[in-house]
């Protein structure tokens, strides 16, 4: 599982970048209605930078600032034992950000990214070999009601779905888009051929959505800065 404990797992800087807007094209796609989707990509976020998101509807979001340094990211998962609700002072804890570069000084300071809403924060800087994160002293472990340990800042469960795998997209897509919505539909040669940055096809869409068309999706996919054909036709 990826989590700030192991950051193996989570791909470097560009690949993440790729899979985030695979993930929001693919959101777009099941759904049309944005207040409804998990991923999000905004290719124009400001200039020089990119960002991706996830928000579940529950109060834990994720924002991954994109610039020409490498990216930083930061979570908040707000049952995790590291939110900062959970004492008194509700401060983030010390060293989630002590050693963030100054390069990603913005992403501290955007007001969009809630950042005192904070359990986790991971970055890489391209002239990184791997994913950096704080010193920290984490809280004992808690154990849930199987006896496992709980997942103290919620990393592991914000992190694992970036694992590049189409399998694990799939899987999450046909449970959170099952019923009114198309996850019905997916199928896992969509999810690769999205995952592969192919540019969207009328007859992928068409499978996924029989009520979108590409002219539909035409916003969405300009936004999110995804591959697509020169001419598009309905």
């Amino acid at each position: 599982m990826i989590s700030t404990r192991d950051l193996s797992g989570l791909p470097d800087v560009d690949a993440l970048k790729r899979l985030m807007q695979s993930m929001a094209v693919l959101d777009a796609v099941l759904c049309p209605e944005w207040q409804f989707r998990y991923y999000s990509f905004n290719s124009k976020w400001a200039k020089g930078e990119q960002m991706g998101s996830m928000r579940n509807g529950m109060g834990d979001d994720l924002f991954a600032l994109f610039t020409k340094d490498g990216c930083f990211l930061k979570g908040f998962v707000h049952t995790a034992p590291m939110t900062p609700y959970a004492k008194r002072s509700q401060k983030v804890r010390p060293g989630v950000f002590d050693s963030v570069p100054s390069v990603f000084a913005r992403g501290l300071s955007e007001p969009a990214f809630m950042i005192d809403n904070t359990t986790f924060c991971v970055w890489q800087q391209y002239a990184d070999n791997c994913w950096q994160v704080g010193t920290i002293k984490f809280p004992k472990p808690k154990l849930d009601f199987r006896g496992a340990p709980i997942d103290p800042d919620g990393s592991g469960y914000l992190l694992s779905p970036y694992d590049g795998k189409a399998e694990t997209y799939l899987a999450w897509a046909r449970h959170h888009f099952s019923g009114g919505f198309n996850g019905d539909n997916l199928t896992l040669d969509h999810v690769r051929h999205v995952y592969a940055h192919k540019p969207l096809t009328v007859k992928l869409v068409r499978e996924i959505n029989p009520k979108l068309t590409l002219t539909d999706l035409k916003a969405d996919i300009d936004e999110i800065g995804y591959p697509r054909r020169k001419r598009q036709t309905r």
